[in-house]
């Protein structure tokens, strides 16, 4: 039997272009024009999962992207893991700051750039391969079943009524997915907490028209001025979010918990040279690596109104917009935040402007348990792999629908992510390591056999 480090350097070539296939589709689930490619993406990952040996595989519709689902049950006496993935992206804006063409993949340094390479194309084609090698070796003894949505960066906003509507054929004892980072490559980590999010667009409108800055500024208050002190007024001095009632339902840590937390390695220095910052900010109190897993934030993810196209034109402009995204931690309900938000802005705003404010989406934190079968057999495949056990995290990052999973499936997930924070996902040149790539399919892999001989014992 070929042992799967055999396996992965004898058809790593195959397993690069076919990922580069997928790689190749501008998938970005944000723009209506990319609709045909998101058809194109799943019916990709269809085929990669019927030629990976899996049973069947299908496309379903939603009222917005497909979701492809795909099994191969082997015996109702083998635990089953349901893999998630997506297949959307981000857009790529802005577009001249990539190095090499987003949608045409590239190796370099020892790393894939494309967008998806990491989030979540990258990862998710992990899970298609270590499939193939367990099925080929004839090592299987779990049934495996994969949901596969293009929704997720937009909040995967149909995929809850499709548990709902498939339930049945979702049930699994254990739902396994890749869409976080690991701390380094001689670190690895599993991912045991993610935040929430509540993610809303604010449109401040004074006049009914943009208006001559020299007959109108001085007497029509201006709503880019309104929206940025609105906005800058979010935060104090100390990095602390002003809505009122925002911090009341966290559970506070303890002392022991956020020792533990902190355990995790962090180079300050290096992490601000990697950004070239001078400084790091953020709510005073607690450490960097708290900051991104333990507390809230607030930030504007984009910001716009008047005129900013070559040379000038002299207005007051009609109206100002922003989009505003806020992370959120155990305890805290993204509706109930929303809610918050809104009424802070419309009690603080003046009435010279009208104010708008659109709850876009939003998901529930998660804190996934270390105490279950699955987590004992992954910290096993790691030790195998990595030659040492990994670090629980907390993640700063969201993935929504794993809040939904517990709720509507009733199942836990197991978050396996071998991406870096240097990926630069959602960011031009956005970058997957080879070497990352494959020890993730190896560990994936062994991730099986463990898990399948801890359920038997």
């Amino acid at each position: 039997m070929e042992d799967i480090t055999t396996y992965l350097q004898k058809n790593s070539n195959q397993i690069l272009e076919e990922l580069f296939g997928l790689l190749r589709i501008p998938s970005i689930s944000s723009l209506s024009e990319h609709k045909d490619d998101m058809y194109r993406a799943a019916e990709y990952y269809k085929n990669a999962l019927l030629k990976a040996g899996l049973d069947k595989a299908e496309i379903f519709d939603t009222p917005g992207h497909p979701v492809v689902y795909a099994e191969k049950i082997l015996s109702s006496g083998f635990p089953t893991v349901l893999v998630y993935a997506h297949y959307d992206v981000m857009p790529v804006d802005p577009i001249e700051l990539w190095e090499s063409s987003p949608f045409e993949p590239e190796i370099r340094e020892g790393k894939i750039y494309a967008r998806g390479a990491d989030d979540d194309k990258g990862q998710g084609f992990m899970h298609v391969k270590a499939i193939e090698y367990l099925i080929n070796s004839h090592q299987l003894e779990c049934n495996v079943k994969f949901m596969i949505e293009g929704e997720e960066e937009i909040g995967s906003q149909h995929l809850e009524d499709f548990c709902r509507a498939h339930k049945d054929m979702l049930t699994a004892d254990i739902i396994l997915l890749s869409d976080t980072t690991m701390i380094a490559f001689d670190t690895p980590s599993i991912t045991v907490g993610l935040r929430g999010l509540a993610y809303l667009e604010v449109e401040v409108t004074g006049p009914n028209r943009d208006l001559h800055s020299g007959l109108y500024g001085g007497i029509v208050q201006n709503p880019i001025h309104v929206l940025a002190r609105l906005l800058a007024s979010l935060h104090d001095d100390n990095g602390h979010i002003t809505i009122p009632g925002f911090y009341d339902d966290i559970r506070e840590m303890s002392e022991e918990e956020r020792e533990e937390l902190n355990r995790a390695p962090f180079d300050e220095e290096a992490y601000k040279k990697s950004l070239e910052i001078e400084r790091l900010w953020g709510e005073s109190g607690f450490t960097p690596v708290e900051r991104i897993g333990i507390r809230p934030s607030l930030d504007v993810c984009g910001i716009w109104g008047g005129y900013t196209g070559e040379g000038s034109k002299t207005i007051l402009p009609s109206k100002a917009s922003a989009k505003v995204s806020m992370r959120l931690v155990p305890n805290q309900d993204p509706e109930k935040i929303a809610h918050l938000f809104e009424n802070y802005l419309h009690k603080i705003a003046p009435d010279t402007v009208r104010l708008k404010v659109t709850a876009l989406h939003g998901g529930y934190p998660y804190i996934a348990p270390t105490n279950i079968p699955a987590y004992k057999a992954a910290r096993k495949a790691y030790l195998k792999t990595f030659g040492k056990y990994p670090i629980p995290t907390r993640s700063g990052g969201s993935i929504p629908i794993v809040n939904t999973f517990d709720k509507v499936l009733g199942i836990k997930s197991l978050l396996l992510g071998f991406g870096l924070e240097s990926d630069a996902i959602h960011s031009p040149n956005e970058n997957f390591l080879l070497k990352n790539f494959f020890k993730g399919i190896e560990t994936i892999s062994e991730f099986y056999l463990q898990f399948s001989h801890i359920t038997k014992d």
